[in-house]
């Protein structure tokens, strides 16, 4: 299964898509209002595809919340890399 960060973060890896997706439909089905999805770097176009698969196939009445976009920094083989973030809010209306 996807790792879980906490009750309603999904942290995307390496892993194949329908992993998270079902992660993310998992949180929602336990009674989750929001569930964060969270990726960095190459991660991040997967991220994107996970968030629009749930919302057009699985879960109706899902609203993209808060995406917020950052830079984190982590060490590398050469020292300090820094590498682009997203966390990507996906709420139930009502």
């Amino acid at each position: 299964m996807a790792e879980k960060l906490g009750d309603n973060i999904v942290l995307v890896g390496r892993k194949e898509i329908m992993s998270y997706v079902l992660a993310v439909v998992t949180q929602f089905n336990a009674g989750e209002k929001d569930v964060i999805i969270k990726a960095r770097g190459k991660a991040i176009s997967r991220a994107v595809d996970i968030a629009e698969i749930v919302k057009r196939r699985f879960v109706q009445n899902l609203n993209t919340g808060d995406i917020v976009i950052g830079t984190e920094e982590i060490q590398g083989d050469e020292g300090p890399v820094k590498v682009s973030t997203i966390e990507i809010t996906l709420a139930k209306q009502g």
